[in-house]
């Protein structure tokens, strides 16, 4: 495979950014090689710089659930920026996308756009502090819910103890007001809420975690969060920002049927564009400036062209057994794989729900918390990657990092992949 384009690029973009990118995980150090930089996509395809086709699983890491260059989409784009990119004041489209959100999300009832995930995160937490008037935040080892400094947060020593700081530049004060968890530890979420329950405003997770691998959790686990929160005035918290209209278009709230105080959206709300969202009840919205006193804003949060890319992709999502198809060729593609290794004896699976799928080295049943992803397996999923490379086939250059599925990944595209998945895997493993 031709890499020259790309390693020239990358020469360059070293000296224009630190390590070379805009996103640490793009810079490839998890997996060899330098990083592929990418020309163009179409459909479940893109093509980087020296004209290297691949099939497509990173889907920008998750927006793209239409895949690239959907049509439809792209008409829209093209609509609304003949009318302007941005104008710092309310447009049509932003009522028509919150619209269609909230008429088919039974677990809101408002909600505010602003520019990224991270973004709606970091408002959503501030929300959860005014409203209960508390400081102290619950999150769980193994989900990341963004780079905003209380959330960059690792465990500390005991299990109801505050957190560290996980990145330079985050003051250790910050961290004192969040405890960092296990996840599926029912106890250790008691233990925590009965040290500190008056002055915990929020536990925040993601209900689906998928940033650390694909760590699916019990619905008994998600509900005793849901009482627990209740039962000391709590605010739960999901970030859906991965989740949310991948898994349904209720995200993860629906298909567990458990209502949060605050959900947050990302990735896909956008359409491919950057828009990021949080929501609550009328009471906790309420809050919000300049209804209320928590202030938040952001100059280009709404903006006309984000509105109608979001409102083209969700229109789409909203089709009638779009989910359910969505759901059926990603099985019909994981089977496969997992069947082929379970006759083979090799010990990997792939694990996944709705059309996430994440790659693990594992014959374990279900991994449900970070501390049971084997750090040594990550030197396994480099090899995987070079030979899946090769083949034609791009993922996340990370191990931890989960795949998607798109509408635009038909069975036939699916059957072609697997068949060279299985070859990829028995040249792994019989060369181990």
């Amino acid at each position: 495979m031709k890499r020259t384009n790309s390693e020239a690029l990358y020469t360059k973009a070293k000296t224009l950014f630190p390590g070379g990118v805009n996103s640490p995980v793009r810079a490839f150090k998890s997996v060899d090689g330098v990083p592929l930089f990418m020309k163009k996509g179409d459909g479940a395809k893109i093509w980087d710089e020296d004209g290297n086709e691949f099939v497509d699983f990173c889907c920008s890491w998750g927006p793209l659930i239409l895949g690239h260059n959907n049509r439809y989409v792209r008409e829209k784009i093209t609509e609304a920026l003949a009318n302007g990119s941005s104008f710092g004041a309310p447009t049509k489209l932003e009522n028509e996308l919150a619209e269609l959100i909230l008429s088919n999300n039974k677990f809101l009832e408002k909600i505010r756009f602003t520019s990224s995930g991270t973004e709606a995160v970091m408002s959503g937490i501030r929300l959860a502090r005014g409203y209960t008037g508390r400081d102290k935040i619950i999150k769980f080892d193994g989900c990341y819910h963004g780079h905003a400094d209380s959330l960059l947060v690792k465990a500390g020593s005991g299990l109801a103890t505050f957190g560290t700081s996980s990145s330079a530049g985050v003051p250790e004060a910050f961290s004192h007001e969040t405890i960092v968890l296990p996840l599926n530890d029912e106890e250790a979420v008691k233990e925590a809420v009965s040290k500190y329950g008056k002055e915990i405003a929020t536990i925040i997770i993601e209900p689906i975690p998928a940033n650390n691998g694909l760590l699916l959790q019990r619905p008994e686990f998600l509900k005793f969060l849901r009482e627990i929160c209740t039962e000391n005035g709590i605010l739960l918290f999901f970030d859906e920002v991965i989740s949310g209209f991948r898994v349904g278009f209720e995200g993860a709230a629906g298909l567990y049927d458990i209502q949060p105080d605050i959900i947050t959206y990302g990735k896909i709300i956008g359409g491919g564009l950057p828009v990021g969202a949080y929501g609550a009840s009328h009471e906790i919205m309420g809050h919000i400036a300049p209804e209320g006193n928590v202030y938040q804003a952001g100059t280009l949060s709404g903006n006309p062209v984000a509105m109608a890319a979001g409102l083209a992709q969700l229109q789409e999502c909203l089709k009638p057994g779009f989910y359910k198809d969505q759901e059926n060729r990603t099985r019909y593609f994981v089977d496969q794989i997992n069947a082929h290794c379970q006759d083979k004896g090799y010990n990997f699976e792939i694990f996944t729900i709705g059309s996430i799928f994440w790659l693990a080295f594992s014959d374990a049943e279900a991994i449900r918390s970070a501390a049971e992803i084997r750090s040594e397996s990550m030197e396994d999923f480099k090899k995987l990657y070079s030979l899946l490379l090769e083949e034609g086939i791009y993922l996340g250059p990370s191990g931890y990092e989960v795949g998607f599925i798109s509408e635009a990944h038909t069975k036939e595209i699916l059957q072609a992949v697997a068949s060279k998945f299985k070859s990829a895997l028995d040249q792994l493993f019989v060369t181990a």
